[in-house]
């Protein structure tokens, strides 16, 4: 599925897709085209896409192309999926001690309908952060890596 998706290929792109994006959710989903559980999430987005297309622009990243967001985002566990409004990187509390990204894939197209709307209406009332309307066992469990310490 992620075909269906327009991907975005060196940090110049993602650059420019940050900061073109104007009064929609940028969802960048960071992943390898080859890995089941981004293949499984690539499915989700892509049939949303369409009914979410008001309110978010829906991009893939390849982890190994633009390892400067990878190291950003400290992404060691794809894939992992990143949101912005107007240049603005939107946190989003999933009841993990992580609130940058999404880690792994959505259970059903309708957690991540909610979770655009959610961040589409808390960035439009100004807010950075905002809480997950996703039912908590639905969200992947992980524990957090810090390399280099």
């Amino acid at each position: 599925m992620s075909f269906l998706l327009p991907k975005l290929g060196c940090k110049g792109e993602v650059d420019q897709a940050i900061k073109s994006v104007a009064e929609k959710v940028l969802v960048l989903r960071f992943g390898r085209d080859n890995d089941a559980v981004c293949l499984q999430l690539d499915d989700i987005l892509a049939k949303t896409a369409h009914d979410l297309s008001k309110m978010a622009v829906i991009y893939l990243v390849d982890v190994d192309k633009v390892p400067v967001y990878t190291q950003y985002f400290d992404i060691s566990y794809i894939p992992s999926t990143v949101f912005f409004f107007n240049g603005q990187h939107m946190k989003v509390d999933y009841g993990s001690p992580d609130h940058t990204k999404f880690v792994g894939s959505f259970k059903t197209k309708q957690d991540f309908i909610d979770l655009i709307e959610v961040i589409y209406r808390g960035a439009m009332r100004g807010k950075l952060i905002v809480r997950s309307p996703i039912d908590p066992n639905n969200i992947p469990k992980y524990d957090l890596l810090y390399q280099g310490i």
